[in-house]
């Protein structure tokens, strides 16, 4: 049976330029840095920036928390892949959550948007067909504190 699956978006203007931001997304050592929410570390596996590329990615919870990781007590091991890579324009990813538990299961694709604003970037990202076991709340949080970061690491 087909469950209906949400979209999550969260969007923001962010005062740096798009070719500042979309370079932070294909280079995995500044992608870490920003990524993973508030209260999160992260580390990257394979990392293939092209379209068709994989990428693996470990956020872990940086201390105990009620949130449990997808993937294990405190982590959460995402497998992606590249699915579109428009330079400084877009970029759409697959997302597959390494979970156990169903209701993580499925692919969810991440879009990343770009456009330019009189005094930035604005920066969207959408993600479509959400798993039900990732709560709107959590993952509104989750989308605002990376888009913070990145604000914070390009700016």
């Amino acid at each position: 049976m087909m469950r209906n699956r949400r979209t999550d978006s969260a969007s923001r203007v962010i005062h740096s330029s798009i070719q500042t931001i979309y370079q932070a997304f294909l280079n995995p050592e500044a992608l870490i840095s920003w990524l993973p929410p508030q209260g999160m570390t992260g580390t990257i596996g394979k990392f293939d920036p092209v379209e068709g590329g994989f990428f693996n990615i470990t956020l872990t919870y940086e201390e105990a928390t009620s949130i449990h990781g997808k993937s294990s007590e405190n982590t959460d091991a995402i497998q992606g892949k590249f699915l579109e890579l428009v330079p400084n324009k877009r970029i759409v990813q697959a997302i597959l959550f390494a979970s156990d538990d169903p209701a993580f299961s499925g692919e969810m694709i991440q879009s990343w948007v770009l456009e330019p604003v009189s005094n930035g970037t604005k920066v969207t990202v959408v993600c479509e067909n959400v798993p039900e076991g990732v709560t709107k709340e959590d993952h509104d949080v989750g989308l605002n504190s990376t888009l913070e970061n990145l604000a914070t690491f390009t700016e």
